[in-house]
């Protein structure tokens, strides 16, 4: 791969990293509610996911499951289904009056859990599948020896990006968050947004197609 195709790559992957979407906007949120931190390892999370898809596309999996009616079917259900699942949590969080923590996020338990939550929320959307199948071979020349490690290099620099950005969007999401924390019932009211953000991407996910 030459520097011009890379560099191509590299700002047609920043932009798509900037533009609103479900990933940046739940990051975003989770992020105000809970603090930097949480929204960081949340987006450690996210990034795997999209490392495990790019394995699939270098492979040649996510071009089976593309053609798969009943299996990309499956996929959207279950992405779906967590993803409500985990909006009925943040609900009873509202609900039970839960507050904002400073150390909320800091126990390794908790790290852990939301860092698989990043991974399921990527490696259960048959979106970010497609689009990656659809992104990455554009800047591949197929037909050459090496077209599945230059793949996997590529989206790891997706990756990459995508963990930088989002990185920052945490740590500025976490300095607003201190201003929000002396607003009276903030804990309440951000666990409301975080599920109505997840049942919203879980929505454009079942009626996708």
């Amino acid at each position: 791969m030459d520097a011009a195709t890379f560099a191509y790559f590299l700002t047609a992957s920043i932009l798509l990293t900037l533009a609103p979407g479900p990933d940046i906007l739940y990051l975003l949120t989770k992020s105000l509610s809970d603090g930097a931190k949480a929204g960081i390892i949340l987006a450690c999370g996210l990034v795997s996911g999209i490392v495990f898809h790019t394995t699939l596309v270098m492979v040649g999996v996510a071009a089976l499951l593309k053609s798969s009616t009943t299996a990309m079917f499956l996929l959207k259900i279950f992405g779906a289904a967590y993803l409500l699942f985990l909006a009925l949590g943040a609900f009873k969080s509202a609900r039970a009056g839960k507050k904002i923590s400073l150390s909320r996020s800091d126990s390794k338990v908790a790290a852990a859990a939301l860092y698989k939550r990043g991974v399921l929320m990527n490696v259960l959307n048959p979106k970010v599948l497609l689009f990656f199948l659809a992104f990455l071979p554009q800047f591949v020349n197929l037909q050459s020896d090496g077209a599945g490690l230059t793949i996997l290099f590529l989206g790891v620099t997706f990756a990459a990006q995508a963990l930088i950005i989002f990185s920052l969007v945490s740590l500025t999401a976490g300095r607003v968050r201190k201003f929000l924390l002396r607003k009276k019932n903030i804990g309440r009211t951000m666990n409301f947004i975080e599920a109505a953000v997840l049942t919203l991407i879980a929505a454009g996910l079942i009626f996708w197609e």
